[in-house]
């Protein structure tokens, strides 16, 4: 071995780089091909291997040995040596004696990489010195210029010195603005200041350091370009600090009209305000201000919708001559959702429509108040001469959307091939219960038929899996993994884990036999039961497909809730009977849980042809399918602080000793203590699975997914209200707990939580399977208590009225609100009450587009309160609503 080898392997970098000095480049080239090969060997050392103290010194004969700029450009930000690679300024040391062009193009094609590289910017911005070449303007160049020069507080000056000094300043600073997702870098600095990167920018080009004009403009346009919330944040911040004078305002007209209608939230209220300022003083046409106001009154966010109606009014109030080409701009402010905007918007057309003259115009308003709320229609009607509001138009329709309907599982694949691809793409993905089912009916089937089939297609699908290896030590770990995890599977993908490796070996026939009779070795949690039967089921199969193959899965659902048709069950069951098939027990319980039963009629006529099979399972079969209808187990409601849960009572028709035992566990009692509620079924992918053991039982999954469900509202979690939409979609009778998962998802933190809890509410109403009463009641509850703020459920409640179903939500907030208002009625202020004004508005509204009509506990005394609160202000608009007279 040559003493460069020998130092590079010891990690001498000093030495190494030593013996590399006054070589020429062809002696330098002759040591590449050993480097590489050591390089390679590393990369398959473990990480705590002491050959790897090598890598700095690797990495830094590397540098010097490679001659041409690409290649060590490429050496330089290898991804294997980037934590352990030799410094910045090694590495300008070694590069230093090279020629100004090869350094330029080396300095260009690290700046080139993508910032996830890793390059050093020192090393970067050293090159650029050496080279005298032009200054990067790269993503990666620009990040690391802005995060070096904002973070050098051992220099003891400021950012702005820094900026000040810099010869590349204005080539740089215009690359940040072109820069995405650079905002956090600019922000890091809370503090105000030189040492501020908004500051320091504006401060630059007050002192002419940099261009105005320039510096303006590409702010500018970041703003317009758009970008994520704190980039727009911090450029607006920019904005702002270099204070624009009413010429710079003026000459950029266009660019403000352009982010009042398209940029996010916050931006869009900067450009409304100095368009607003403009139009105040004069310098805004009205049609510009027509065609501002068109694009601003058509976003979703109220403030700037209300600010717009403010500005209008007040230069409508300045300005008479404008009327003509403001006002028709609040024709579409008529069918805001929001009827508190489509009030104001009336209120100013009514104060201003003396002053239009044109009657095009006047007869564009009249027409487009057919999207007001009936009750300002019926003022429009006198003073706009809308059309009067007839009888017919009177007569509300309830929109509720179609109901779900079912979707049939397509039969097991018929070739391995097909199958081993539905089994890649499920591997990679969480699949649904239907692409599941399918997968593990087609390795039952294809493994009874032709196992060495079955092998050779799967070859493509198990390469890469963990457990694939030949070597013996790891046989022995997959083995010991799936004895060892308490036998449960934390997600759908693991269970096909086992079984795969199953098939090919990979696990003790006597670990699937003990896994087969004894699932569980966890603690008990409030999944428990479900878990259980899930696993057991799984495990039995992965035994049977070493020990004795089954034809296929009895258990196998006819619909994607899980759902099994009897006729196909008995059909099964006949074909199990021909070929003398031995029936699994675990399969054939979960079987008889997925089977229908509400259908009494098909129930009765597949029990005779089951009874005529004359096997055991026919018999039991036939039993289960004429006993009585599943019935609810006892329940009761038991609060904790602010958490509301649900207890069942036992079932005695699952805990029949035909079931195996792992099976009888649901039918025990579900308690709110006891067990842990810390467990280690994490992935709420399984939910899905869970609901399809019981589809015709769904209050026996959502009590013990309840304490789950209510994390999104009480805990801010995310995904745990993901099941609501398939818990409304499943089957049996919707109870307390249903109800319950339900108002807990409507006061999810998270959008996509309240979300899928209207589309539950929804799917249960279209099913006529919604209590109202029962859900407005939990919800006051809920609120009550502080488990779902106000806020939330309002945005639920709208988003659930916007689709149509006003009668709906009105019949679940008559109950809200009865106890809600009821806690105002007394000396203390409930924690509600601020927000209460919000769900008035919803229910106001509601009522309004329903027509509905009644008394509501304690609303009077609410509206005959003082003051114009929102509060009082939509109390008395709902006491309005329920008291106005029909027309005739």
């Amino acid at each position: 071995m040559s003493s460069l080898m020998e130092a590079v392997r010891g990690g001498q970098t000093a030495e190494a780089v030593g013996l590399l000095d006054g070589l020429t480049d062809s002696e330098r080239r002759a040591f590449l091909p050993e480097l590489k090969a050591l390089r390679k060997e590393l990369r398959k050392a473990p990480w705590e291997e002491p050959s790897r103290r090598a890598y700095p010194a690797l990495h830094a004969a590397g540098a010097a040995c490679e001659t041409g700029a690409a290649a060590a450009a490429i050496w330089i930000a290898g991804t294997d040596m980037r934590w352990s690679q030799s410094s910045p300024a090694l590495l300008i040391h070694i590069l230093g004696d090279r020629d100004t062009e090869w350094l330029a193009d080396v300095t260009h094609r690290l700046a080139g990489r993508p910032a996830s590289a890793g390059v050093p910017y020192e090393l970067m911005a050293g090159l650029v010195r050496l080279s005298g070449c032009p200054v990067p303007t790269t993503d990666a160049y620009v990040r690391g210029w802005v995060e070096q020069t904002g973070h050098l507080w051992q220099r003891g000056d400021t950012l702005l010195d820094r900026l000040r000094k810099d010869p590349h300043l204005a080539e740089l600073v215009a690359a940040v603005f072109e820069t995405e997702d650079i905002g956090s870098p600019l922000e890091w600095s809370s503090t105000e200041g030189p040492n501020n990167w908004v500051d320091a920018l504006a401060q630059l080009t007050a002192e002419g350091v940099l261009d105005r004009k320039r510096t303006v403009d590409a702010c500018v346009a970041r703003l317009l370009r758009g970008g994520t919330t704190l980039d727009n944040r911090v450029f607006l911040r920019v904005l702002k600090a270099l204070a624009l004078t009413r010429e710079e305002e003026r000459e950029r007209i266009a660019d403000w009209s352009a982010l009042a209608s398209d940029a996010v939230s916050v931006v869009a209220s900067h450009a409304q305000s100095v368009l607003g300022s403009l139009a105040l003083d004069g310098e805004l046409t009205s049609r510009r201000l027509a065609e501002m106001s068109d694009a601003v009154l058509f976003r979703p966010e109220k403030k700037l919708v209300r600010a717009q109606l403010v500005l209008l009014g007040k230069v409508l109030a300045r300005d008479a001559s404008a009327a003509d080409e403001v006002l028709p701009a609040l024709a579409q402010v008529f069918g805001h959702e929001d009827a508190e905007v489509q009030e104001r918007a009336l209120k100013l057309v009514e104060r201003h429509l003396k002053k239009v003259g044109s009657t095009e115009v006047r007869a564009e308003l009249a027409a487009a108040a057919d999207q007001l709320i009936p009750a300002l229609r019926a003022r429009a009607v006198e003073t706009l001469g809308a059309a009067p509001v007839t009888a017919a138009a009177t007569v509300y329709e309830e929109m509720l959307p179609p109901s779900p309907e079912g979707t049939r599982l397509l039969s097991a694949p018929e070739s391995a091939v097909e199958l081993a691809e539905e089994l890649g793409a499920l591997l990679a993905a969480q699949g649904d219960v239907a692409a599941f089912e399918r997968a593990l009916d087609g390795l039952v089937r294809h493994a009874y038929r032709d196992r060495d089939g079955l092998l050779e297609a799967l070859v493509p699908v198990v390469a890469r899996r963990w457990w694939r290896s030949d070597d013996p030590e790891n046989a022995r770990r997959a083995d010991n993994h799936f004895s060892s995890t308490h036998r449960t599977f934390g997600s759908a993908e693991s269970a096909l884990d086992l079984l795969l490796a199953t098939l090919q070996d990979k696990v003790r026939t006597v670990t699937l036999y003990e896994g087969a009779q004894h699932t569980h070795l966890s603690r008990e949690c409030g999944h428990s039961s479900l878990a259980r039967t899930f696993d057991s089921r799984v495990w039995e199969v992965a035994y049977r497909l070493r020990a004795e193959p089954m034809p296929f899965l009895l258990s196998t659902p006819s619909w994607g809730t899980g759902l099994l048709e009897p006729d196909e069950l008995v059909d099964r069951l006949g074909t199990y009977r021909s070929l003398g098939a031995r029936v699994a027990a675990a399969d054939f319980a979960q079987a008889l849980l997925r089977v229908r039963r509400e259908d009494r009629a098909a129930a009765a006529a597949a029990a005779a042809r089951a009874q005529a099979l004359g096997t055991k399972e026919g018999t039991r079969l036939a039993l289960w399918l004429t006993s009585e209808s599943p019935a609810l187990p006892l329940s009761r409601r038991r609060t904790f602080g602010a958490r509301v849960a649900v207890e069942l009572g036992e079932l005695l028709d699952l805990q029949e000793d035909f079931f195996p035992a792992e099976f009888r566990a649901l039918g025990r009692p579900v308690t709110t203590h006891g067990g842990s509620y810390y467990c280690h079924h994490w992935n709420q992918d399984m939910q899905r699975h869970w609901l399809a053991i019981l589809p015709e039982r769904r209050e026996l999954v959502a009590a013990r997914l309840l304490r789950d469900v209510s994390s999104v509202a009480l805990d801010d979690t995310r995904s745990a209200a993901a099941v609501l939409p398939l818990l409304a979609e499943s089957g049996g009778v919707a109870g307390q707990a249903t109800h319950l998962c339900v108002a807990y998802g409507l006061g999810a933190r998270h959008p996509e939580g309240r979300l899928a809890a209207v589309d539950a509410l929804l799917v249960l109403a279209t099913r006529e399977q919604l209590d109202a009463a029962r859900l407005g009641t939990d919800l006051g509850e809920l609120v009550r208590s502080g488990a779902v703020k106000p806020s939330r459920l309002a945005e639920s409640v709208r988003t659930g009225a916007a689709t149509g179903a006003n009668a709906t939500i009105w019949g679940i907030l008559r109950h809200t609100l009865s106890a809600l208002l009821a806690d105002l009625d007394g000396d203390a202020k409930p924690a509600h009450a601020r927000a209460l004004g919000d769900l008035l508005a919803v229910a106001a509204e509601c009522a309004e587009r329903s027509g509905a009509r009644g008394d509501l506990p304690y609303l009077a005394q609410t509206a005959a309160r003082g003051g114009s609160s929102r509060l009082v202000a939509q109390a008395r608009r709902l006491r309005s609503a329920l008291v106005a007279e029909v027309a005739a």
